[in-house]
């Protein structure tokens, strides 16, 4: 390797150091969705194999399914006030503290269901209490994902942001094989009796660790320079000026200077969500029924082999995003999503391992198409002082109108209906993001350090 003698040594040094300060980020931010996303997770896992016996106990088998997806859905209905509430502080007082806050909440609410009482023991107040810890995991998962977005994205070169953003968005698919992982080994580990009894805790219960890494990120992580920049701005400038940055709450503002992109972005989520939570939740209810009576853990290791095959799509197509733009490969995921969502349930229904595998991952891997370059993608929709929250709003609007109730319905069209309407679903859901994305403005070369 070569070195231009007329490169001043100070300039390699900053380009080494910068490197090596966003790689360690990158991993942060990695890590801390990586179990976040592990938390909200097992939580739809549980919610299709435990939670309707262990919960909702006194109804029928349908209906205490239902019921267990409806808890489900609590935390996509508090994801939206959970933007809301951390786009607000992490607008005004920084990325790094606000997301700090959220993974402490997360670890916090996911332990805690690891120690609830069952229906058996303690009646209506079990499900109750569930439902507001689950509610709680909303939360945490509204103000997590602006954060650690932004914390790679506002720092990250500008021909990367898709690139490092994508470490944030893998967090994802590494919190499903998490979830999955978990479930897989402690139900080899011990009986089927102490696993619904007890071994189901257990993955809950680790989520102390998130807690952890709460603390690192609060320690050995700076503010993102956009953030940064925003408050020498306000400091350099009269108080006239500095309060012309925020007219009123970051949230507020961001609905009145960007409505539109806001409703386009949760469009272009939609889906995302729908298909993903189909495809890691109601799946495992689905192959797991009398009529096919497919085995739990050949459920959970197809979706642990497409996620682990999402992974690498989602930088792929990051990285493309950054030299091509973000719009286009966006369209032709939701334009295979659409197409693939005929091909699930067939494949599932033969009952074959590797068919089972091959239509969860084709799903996973086009629905990852969109969703690796999401970050980079709604962090340059909005200025930067209303960015957490303008972001934030985008993103959980969009998962509340995808996910939140994707099994629900899904279980609804499947048992009332027939299976090909849940493929319809999707469909429609991939078809109203193709129209979201064509209605937004290209942005992979837009400047993130301007303030309006």
């Amino acid at each position: 390797m070569t070195t231009d003698l007329n490169t001043p040594a100070s300039s390699l040094s900053d380009d080494t150091h910068h490197r090596q300060s966003m790689r360690k980020v990158a991993l942060t931010a990695l890590a801390g969705t990586s179990i976040e996303w592990y938390d909200f997770f097992i939580y739809g896992t549980a919610a299709a194999l435990i939670f309707p016996s262990a919960f909702f106990s006194s109804s029928s088998e349908t209906v205490a399914l239902i019921l267990s997806f409806g808890t489900f859905a609590f935390g996509f209905i508090a994801r939206p006030l959970g933007g809301i509430l951390f786009g607000h502080f992490g607008d005004r007082v920084g990325r790094k503290k606000t997301l700090v806050i959220a993974l402490v909440l997360m670890g916090v609410a996911s332990t805690l269901i690891g120690l609830l009482p069952t229906y058996a023991t303690i009646g209506v107040a079990a499900p109750i209490l569930l439902s507001i810890l689950r509610f709680t995991q909303g939360l945490a998962i509204g103000g997590q994902w602006g954060g650690a977005m932004l914390l790679v994205t506002e720092n990250a070169p500008a021909d990367k942001r898709g690139y490092y953003g994508a470490y944030a968005q893998a967090g994802a698919p590494v919190g499903v094989i998490l979830a999955n992982l978990a479930f897989l080994i402690i139900s080899a580990l011990v009986s089927e009796e102490f696993f619904q009894q007890w071994g189901w805790r257990i993955p809950f219960l680790s989520s102390v660790v998130l807690i952890g890494i709460s603390i690192y990120v609060q320690l050995h992580l700076e503010d993102t320079s956009a953030f940064k920049e925003l408050v020498e701005y306000k400091a350099e400038h009269s108080e006239e000026a500095s309060a012309a940055v925020i007219k009123r709450s970051p949230v507020l503002e961001a609905i009145r200077r960007y409505p539109k992109r806001i409703m386009l972005a949760a469009g272009a989520f939609l889906s995302i969500q729908v298909t993903f939570y189909i495809l890691v939740a109601f799946v495992i209810a689905y192959g797991g029924s009398a009529e096919l009576g497919l085995s739990r853990n050949t459920l959970l290791v197809a979706i642990l082999i497409a996620s682990a095959l999402q992974i690498p799509t989602q930088f792929w197509a990051s990285a493309y995003s950054d030299r091509n733009g973000r719009r286009g490969i966006f369209m032709l995921g939701a334009v295979l999503t659409g197409i693939w969502a005929f091909a699930i349930f067939p494949l599932i229904d033969t009952g074959n391992f590797f068919l089972i595998t091959l239509a969860i991952s084709g799903g996973l891997v086009f629905l990852g198409i969109m969703y690796g370059p999401q970050a980079a993608f709604f962090t340059e929709l909005f200025s930067t002082e209303v960015r957490y929250s303008g972001a934030s709003l985008g993103y959980q609007a969009g998962a509340i109108l995808g996910g939140a109730f994707a099994p629900t319905i899904a279980t609804i069209l499947w048992t009332e209906y027939a299976v090909v309407w849940v493929s319809v679903y999707i469909a429609i859901a991939s078809f109203l993001t193709l129209i979201s994305v064509v209605m937004l403005t290209e942005t992979y070369q837009e400047n993130l350090h301007e303030i309006e």
